[in-house]
């Protein structure tokens, strides 16, 4: 069966699934271009450092996404973090077992302010707040990639 998001209206559009790409965890948002909005799905835990494949597979059953949007973090020069090689490889395992488009979004400030988020505006505490700050981080990423993308084709069609 495949799932919707609540929001997510009767009429047509396309799926994406988003992903904060982490050593220990990979936060999961699913997100739909009918509507341009993404909302926060759960956090994988990594099976001794490597992603959750199985968790992954079974999002992606259940979603059917017709593609995945993946963070990624580099230095404020545009040089790579310690983790984006590790990123850039999830992206290609991605596509590689699921093959779906991978597009790639810069996440550098996602994880930051999915915490301000949550501690400032929510006043979450941190127990709660590293439970959700992942998935959080992952609707952010995948919300500013379909803005960005809506607005291209919004400049196209009009």
């Amino acid at each position: 069966m495949v799932k919707r998001d609540p929001l997510y209206p009767s009429h047509s559009g396309d799926t994406y699934l988003g992903f904060d790409f982490g050593n220990k965890k990979i936060g999961v948002a699913v997100g739909q271009t009918a509507t341009s909005s993404a909302s926060p799905l759960q956090t994988l835990r990594s099976i001794q450092q490597n992603p959750d494949w199985q968790g992954i597979a079974r999002l992606i059953q259940e979603w059917q996404p017709v593609g995945l949007v993946v963070g990624i973090s580099r230095q404020e020069d545009g040089s790579d973090n310690p983790i984006t090689p590790r990123m850039l490889k999830f992206c290609r395992q991605l596509a590689g077992r699921f093959n779906l488009p991978v597009y790639q979004q810069d996440e550098t400030l996602s994880t930051f302010e999915a915490k301000q988020l949550l501690f400032d505006d929510l006043h979450t505490r941190a127990t709660k707040l590293w439970a959700v700050q992942d998935q959080l981080a992952a609707q952010l990423i995948l919300q500013t990639w379909l803005n960005t993308t809506h607005q291209k084709e919004h400049r196209v069609t009009h």
